[in-house]
């Protein structure tokens, strides 16, 4: 891994400042076999399981060769350069991903949201009732009476222009019922929790692994209105540490993260509750599936955007 580092200044891997401005981008490539879905799979297997706060997978050809299909991944910056060098390495020793190359990686630092940027995110139906917003479209008119979210787009993950984001929301709009708890797992940009609040439920409980999004959470609870008194949001891994019953839990986050917070999953729905999962690709599916249909829960509804697959389940009675 040394020839891997080199590109970095070597005050990179040092700590800095409390809050960072940007995050690790990590480029993996595989030169494509026979059958190139399985390919992809390993691809997204290795963003699952290496914590990547958001990936994509695209093809490059290359004159004279086959091309190559390239993951990029993000990740935060939180973690230290070695720290995610030595995880990626031992990841890619593991036989499956043997043919797998570490092909760069850099720093990707925030955008400034400013004047440049007043015509990026336009407004964005979703569902029968929902419209996602920037908070500088905040005087466009609103087609019909739908009910606008405002989300500032930055760091974290959920501005609802996701297609993960779309499913988890469309998902959630019709269930939400007065004075509903909802727990949000991985809440990034709050915009999960943040709309069911505005649809009537009660009281939030939000957490994210990554503290530095807790920000970001607020500033979009205020744009909307929100009262800090209706959500408790707080950093946390997963469900751990929760001991309240929810009406509805949400998890738009990755594969593996969704299929680690099963076991615990019924356990914390109140009867008739309802588990949104979401952040899992079209082929990772029945490996999530797979492993639901053994915590107590059964699928009630799913939904597929492109490449992306979510699911909202109930406890299972049989």
């Amino acid at each position: 891994m040394s020839d891997y580092l080199t590109e970095y200044d070597k005050n990179a891997a040092k700590p800095k400042e409390e809050k960072r401005d940007y995050w690790w981008t990590v480029e993996f490539s595989i030169v494509p076999g026979i059958n190139g879905s399985e390919d992809e799979e390993r691809l997204s297997t290795v963003a699952a399981i290496s914590g990547a706060r958001g990936s994509e997978i695209f093809f490059e050809e290359i004159p004279g060769t086959k091309g190559k299909l390239f993951l990029k991944a993000e990740y935060n910056s939180s973690v230290e350069i070695d720290e995610l060098a030595y995880m990626l390495d031992e990841i890619l020793h593991e036989p499956d991903f043997s043919k797998i190359q570490l092909a760069r990686c850099y720093k990707t630092y925030n955008r400034a949201w400013d004047t440049q940027h007043i015509e990026a995110f336009p407004p964005l139906n979703i569902g029968k009732s929902l419209v996602v917003m920037a908070p500088w479209h905040e005087t466009k008119e609103i087609q019909g009476d739908r009910m606008p979210i405002y989300i500032f787009p930055a760091s974290a993950f959920g501005t609802g222009y996701h297609e993960s984001t779309r499913i988890a929301l469309e998902l959630l709009e019709p269930v939400v019922k007065f004075g509903d708890v909802i727990i949000d797992v991985g809440t990034g940009t709050g915009i999960l929790f943040i709309t069911a609040l505005k649809l009537g439920a009660g009281h939030a409980i939000a957490r994210d692994i990554d503290p530095s999004t807790l920000d970001e959470a607020r500033r979009n609870m205020a744009l909307n209105g929100i009262s800090p008194n209706v959500c408790d949001l707080s950093e946390g891994d997963l469900l751990k540490g929760v001991k309240e019953k929810t009406n509805i839990l949400t998890a738009n986050i990755l594969l593996m993260p969704n299929i680690a917070m099963l076991p615990d999953v019924a356990g914390v729905l109140k009867p008739k509750g309802y588990a949104i999962f979401s952040g899992m690709t079209v082929v990772e599916k029945a490996t999530f599936v797979s492993v639901l249909n053994s915590s107590g829960l059964e699928i009630e509804r799913e939904l597929k955007s492109g490449d992306w697959w979510g699911c909202r389940a109930v406890r299972s009675w049989g």
